[in-house]
């Protein structure tokens, strides 16, 4: 699919976790640079909070608060012309949910663990209308090992946090059909994304032991799946890596669409806002990047978007 991107702005630290806002500003995070970020529609960028660690997904709640998912940190690449994460810190300690104001930059940690387990790296986060939230918990890696990971949901007054599924290999974006009957996961390293029907809020339906969830796409080659976004008509846009573009993926599986990137193979999140809900931001992480394209389909109105 031929889709014009335009570049908004460089000199970003790994962007990630994506908002549109109501002002055609887009807030996110820089992982590397541990931070959350506003870009303006100029192209100007001012920093709302340094939150330490590795900040990665982010959304918007109920209360105007923005939820960020914070994997703990990463060791990054030196030298290289694209950044990219390699392990885990020596001075990592687990994962968490963090809550910040956007009016201020205070902040605040509102999950670290569940059931007295850590959270190990948690990854994307979405809100359903009811107001909790589901996130993916990616695990974190050294040379010698690699957690599973799971996906999990929780209300945002730090009150409840359930774990939906596990294990998972990798589980990265997460997201609503427009329904709010399903929930989709993207694994990353088995370049899957997977499908769950909802019997309510933070619960999912039994499914048969042969399969984790209801797979809708294997991407072929080496594809690696980031984070994502819910098209109106429900098809799931899929950052990909190492082919470095966007995947579009129908809700009920079928034939994957590609959109090419700008050349990074760091392609890492899109969300969309505007008027039609058809302006769409995507974020050249290895190459600190952010992007704008009409896109040809309006993406799903957020529940509490900006």
């Amino acid at each position: 699919m031929d889709v014009t991107l335009t570049k908004v702005c460089d000199g970003l630290d790994f962007p990630e976790g994506p908002i549109a806002m109501a002002d055609g500003s887009v807030i996110l995070v820089e992982i590397r640079g541990k931070r959350l970020t506003r870009v303006g529609p100029d192209g100007g960028k001012e920093v709302i909070a340094e939150l330490g660690g590795g900040p990665n997904g982010a959304a918007i709640g109920p209360d105007g608060m923005i939820y960020v998912c914070n994997n703990g940190g990463f060791v990054w690449t030196e030298g290289e012309e694209i950044t990219r994460p390699i392990g885990t810190p020596p001075d990592y300690v687990s994962g968490s949910i963090q809550r910040v104001d956007p009016a201020t930059g205070a902040f605040e940690t509102v999950y670290d663990s569940c059931e007295g387990t850590p959270l190990r790296g948690p990854n994307d986060i979405v809100f359903d209308r009811h107001g909790g939230f589901y996130f993916t918990d990616l695990g974190k890696s050294t040379r010698d090992y690699v957690h599973h990971g799971a996906f999990y949901y929780a209300l945002p007054d730090g009150s409840s946090i359930t774990r939906v599924h596990a294990p998972m290999i990798t589980p990265n974006g997460i997201g609503l059909s427009p329904d709010e009957k399903t929930v989709h996961v993207a694994e990353t390293r088995t370049g899957r994304v997977w499908s769950f029907d909802l019997v309510e809020p933070g619960r999912i339906a039994p499914h048969p032991f042969t399969m984790p969830g209801r797979l809708l796409t294997t991407l072929p080659d080496y594809q690696l799946l980031d984070s994502l976004a819910v098209q109106a008509d429900g098809a799931i846009c899929v950052a990909t890596l190492m082919r470095g573009g966007i995947s579009i993926v129908p809700a009920m599986g079928g034939d994957v669409t590609y959109v090419a990137g700008p050349g990074d193979p760091y392609i890492t999140n899109i969300c969309f806002g505007g008027p039609e809900m058809r302006d769409a931001w995507i974020t050249a992480s290895g190459t600190g990047c952010l992007y704008h394209a009409h896109w040809p389909t309006p993406g799903l109105r957020l529940n509490f978007n900006g």
